[in-house]
C-alpha cells in the first residue's frame, strides 16, 4: 500500500516528541519551590503594547497540550499502519481538537467550550478559513457522532487507507498552524 503523506512533517513531529521544545532563552529556576521547575514566563506577564495575547493566556498548559497532540498524531500513523482506519481517523480528530484547544489556552488561558464541531471550534480560536476547512473534514470522526450511523464492527472498512492517509494530511496541515502559534515563545 502506497503511502499518500508528508514524511517530512512527520519527522517534524517526531523531533518535537523526541526532544521536545526548545525556548530562546534558558529557563530560570526558583528556590521557592519545593521541586525544582523551570519558571517560564508566560504570554501576559511583562506585556507590552505588542503582545499578541492579553494577561491570564497559559503557555505551560499549551504547550501541554500541543504536545499530547502531537502524540496523537504519532499515534495516528501507527493505526494507519496497522489497517484500523478509523482509529487513524479518531486520532487525527483527537490531535486537531488539542492543537486548538493549545491555541485557546495560549489566546484566552482557556479552552474553548464547542460541540464536537471542529470547525466551530477553530472559528472560536481565530483560525484562518483554510484552517476551518480542514478542521471540518475530520469532524465526523468523533467517535460518538461516527458511531451513530456506523458499526465498530465495520468502522474500519468504511474508511480506506488511502482516506486515512489524507485524514492525516489534514491533522497535519492544523497541527504546522498551531505550532506555529503554540511554539513562537
Amino acid at each position: 500500500m502506497a503511502q499518500m503523506y508528508d514524511q517530512s512533517s512527520e519527522e517534524d513531529l517526531e523531533q518535537l516528541l523526541a526532544h521536545g521544545v526548545t525556548f530562546s532563552q534558558e529557563p530560570t529556576f526558583s528556590r521557592r519551590e519545593e521541586s525544582v521547575s523551570p519558571s517560564i514566563p508566560l504570554h501576559g506577564e511583562d506585556d507590552d503594547e505588542t503582545s499578541d495575547f492579553p494577561g491570564g493566556s497559559d503557555l505551560q498548559g499549551a504547550l501541554g497540550l500541543f504536545a499530547e497532540a502531537c502524540q496523537d498524531m504519532a499515534t495516528s500513523g501507527v493505526e494507519l499502519g496497522l489497517g484500523r482506519h478509523f482509529a487513524c481517523a479518531d486520532f487525527c480528530n483527537q490531535a486537531v481538537e488539542k492543537a486548538a484547544q493549545a491555541v485557546s489556552l495560549l489566546r484566552f488561558g482557556r479552552r474553548s467550550m464547542y460541540d464536537h464541531d471542529l470547525r466551530a471550534l477553530g472559528a472560536a480560536v481565530g483560525a484562518p478559513e483554510a484552517i476551518q476547512n480542514e478542521m471540518a473534514i475530520l469532524t465526523p470522526f468523533h467517535p460518538e457522532a461516527f458511531y451513530a450511523d456506523t458499526s465498530p464492527e465495520e468502522a474500519d472498512e468504511v474508511i480506506s487507507a488511502e482516506q486515512a492517509s489524507s485524514y492525516m494530511m489534514s491533522a497535519r496541515t492544523v497541527l504546522r498552524w498551531a505550532r506555529d502559534i503554540v511554539l513562537r515563545v
